[in-house]
């Protein structure tokens, strides 16, 4: 590995680290805002604020659209799909985090590292068995962790529509992957929040009432999503995509879920069962044996080629 491929490798894996912290504690923030304002209200103040932070950076990079020969009409095609799924997946999740706790929310919507290599059949691109295998822990572990003794078969509304959250999730990092190559990252992020802030404004006015001073009482939770969580960290799992392999960057990014067990608990003091808790660490073993194994095998393979000759 030459100097440079390593100091992309250490960016990268910096930046969907940061991402993931920042992510993590958002789940927080999000729960506490909704003690003020609506779903919709919250994820477009959030989205506004996050767009309005990335512009005068999304200026700066215009200037060196021609020079880095950047597709400009890419970066709105981009913005506008990326800002459209953007807008599901926040708006379920805000949701769910009304019936659900921070910590359960964030393992529930890491279920997404599970699926985008099953999304990848679709782009004619072959799950192998250790996917599959990954699939059923993390299934296994949903159980544990959403349904409870008793019960039966049934998700709580929150966690459903927290699952729901992790399956358009799944689209964005899909999305991401097709246009970041493409496109200047700062551009793109400040784009599809300009789009999510609209939409959920627009849901905003129809399904709620926001109103200002509401709004105001939620600045503190506003502004850490708002500016970190979405103009920052989005940011960041953009550039940090270009700078990593698939299986690296989708396992740095899946360790928002732990952040967000740790949060929880320092925070809100929210603390898992037993059985919960078995069931965050399946999903965590699903997480990591979706992406390692592959990568392992990978190198073994190599590796006997390399001995044959």
């Amino acid at each position: 590995m030459s100097r440079h491929e390593l100091k992309n490798r250490l960016q990268g894996t910096a930046l969907l680290l940061l991402a993931a912290l920042i992510w993590g504690f958002a789940f927080v923030a999000q729960s506490i805002g909704m003690d003020y304002i609506g779903p919709f209200t919250f994820s477009a103040s959030r989205s506004l604020i996050g767009a309005l932070a990335l512009l005068p950076f999304a200026l700066l990079a215009n200037k060196n659209i021609g020079r880095e020969n950047i597709d400009g009409k890419k970066t709105i095609a981009g913005g506008l799909v990326c800002g459209a799924i953007i807008f599901a997946a926040t708006n379920l999740q805000q949701a769910g985090l009304i019936d659900t706790s921070a910590g359960k929310a964030g393992f529930i919507t890491s279920f997404y590292i599970v699926l985008v290599p099953v999304a990848g059949i679709f782009m004619k691109k072959r799950a192998g068995l250790a996917t599959w295998a990954a699939v059923g822990i993390a299934v296994a572990g949903l159980y544990l962790l959403c349904i409870k003794p008793g019960e039966g078969f049934r998700l709580a509304r929150g966690d459903l529509l927290v699952f729901l959250c992790a399956l358009v999730f799944t689209a964005h990092i899909v999305a991401v992957d097709i246009y970041a190559p493409q496109v200047n990252g700062i551009m793109l992020s400040c784009l599809q929040f300009a789009v999510s802030g609209v939409l959920s404004l627009a849901a905003a006015l129809v399904f709620e009432r926001p109103d200002l001073p509401s709004i105001c009482r939620a600045w503190l939770p506003v502004l850490y999503t708002g500016v970190l969580s979405s103009g920052a960290a989005y940011t960041f799992q953009i550039l940090g995509q270009r700078r990593l392999p698939p299986a690296a960057a989708s396992l740095m990014m899946s360790l928002e879920s732990v952040f967000s067990v740790l949060a929880g608990w320092l925070i809100l003091r929210q603390s898992l069962s037993a059985r919960e808790l078995a069931g965050c660490g399946l999903m965590f073993a699903a997480i990591v044996l979706v992406q390692c194994l592959p990568a392992v095998c990978a190198g073994r393979g190599v590796k006997a080629k390399e001995k044959d000759k």
